[in-house]
């Protein structure tokens, strides 16, 4: 009776049955409550570390905010003497010099992505992609050693002379490229920050594209799609939340670039139109003068940029997260 019940699914005898095993619920055992609060501490320890350090700059910035209210953002003083002190210029200069940078950095990190993944043949990709990595490696001082004794006399002789002859005679861009050909200035901080965010976004914007799946590829392939086509209408849109990550990611770092932007700045506190005239910026005006800061209204004042900087950073991060979001939004109503 046994063998009969137990061929067609009956209960085994018991001297046949094995253990007995009850269920757990997840997330009940001691191991896993220990690794949830862990996990959940590191997670409320970056947002506290996060919030101290604006909190901290916020007081160490209250006198300056006090003494010059909303003046202090959008006026131009910076006089040490008199201790008059104003923002804009070195917002105005963090703001110019990072959007030049995004402007060069993109479309070429784009090319190079490109290549890397779709067009360079197998024996060329490890050296091209190992140098990508080792640029994004070399120290901003070293950038900014070699845009002030290699780069800004190339400048100064070949692109600002032809940007005054055929570009600043134009009109209304024209003072926007009209300046003394000295080779210091935004224009040129611009293309070093440019220099050095391009392995950041390269590198981010190479590892999506070749997580594109290739069966994608192939197919848009054979239905007789360029590689042009392949990119534009598979790769792009397949990725373009990681691509926008990838930029604001190289946007983030240019924001906060301090010594290779006050080599080749030229730490003037003057405003002007013009790109090719000497500028500064809130990182650099706070490594140039923080040691120089001899009265409380001084260090408030270096202080406060120095969260100023914070706020505009976090701006633009969280732009680009409403991004993200928008996009992947849009993309689910599609699908």
């Amino acid at each position: 009776m046994s063998i009969v019940s137990d061929e067609f699914g009956g209960a085994p005898p018991p001297e046949r049955a094995g253990p007995v095993y009850r269920l757990r619920k997840p997330g009940t055992g001691i191991g896993d409550r220990v690794f949830s609060g862990l996990s959940a501490g590191m997670a409320f320890l970056v947002l506290l570390v996060l919030g101290g350090a604006a909190a901290a700059m916020l007081w160490g910035g209250m006198l300056a905010f006090k003494t010059f209210g909303l003046k202090f953002i959008y006026t131009s003083d910076w006089d040490a003497v008199n201790l008059k002190f104003g923002a804009f210029i070195p917002i105005y200069g963090t703001v110019v010099t990072s959007a030049i940078a995004i402007a060069i950095a993109v479309p070429i990190s784009f090319g190079i992505s490109i290549f890397l993944t779709e067009l360079a043949p197998r024996w060329l990709k490890g050296p091209v992609g190992t140098a990508i990595e080792l640029l994004a490696a070399v120290p901003s001082i070293i950038y900014g050693m070699w845009g002030l004794f290699v780069f800004v006399p190339f400048v100064a002789t070949y692109i600002e002379p032809w940007m005054n002859a055929h570009l600043g005679t134009l009109p209304l861009i024209g003072p926007v490229f009209s300046g003394p050909p000295i080779g210091i200035g935004m224009l040129t901080a611009g293309v070093i920050l440019a220099i050095m965010i391009i392995p950041f976004i390269t590198a981010v914007m190479r590892d999506v594209f070749s997580a594109v799946p290739d069966a994608l590829k192939e197919s848009a392939h054979a239905l007789g799609s360029t590689t042009w086509e392949v990119v534009t209408h598979v790769s792009l849109p397949y990725t373009r939340t990681a691509v926008v990550g990838a930029i604001f990611l190289g946007l983030g770092r240019a924001l906060g670039e301090t010594m290779a932007v006050t080599f080749v700045l030229g730490n003037a506190h003057e405003f002007s139109a013009s790109l090719l005239m000497p500028g500064n910026s809130i990182a650099a005006v706070i490594a140039n003068e923080f040691t120089e800061a001899d009265s409380p209204i001084y260090t408030s004042s270096l202080i406060a940029l120095a969260f100023l900087l914070f706020v505009v950073t976090f701006i633009v991060l969280a732009l680009a997260k409403l991004m993200l979001a928008r996009i992947g939004r849009l993309d689910g109503a599609k699908a």
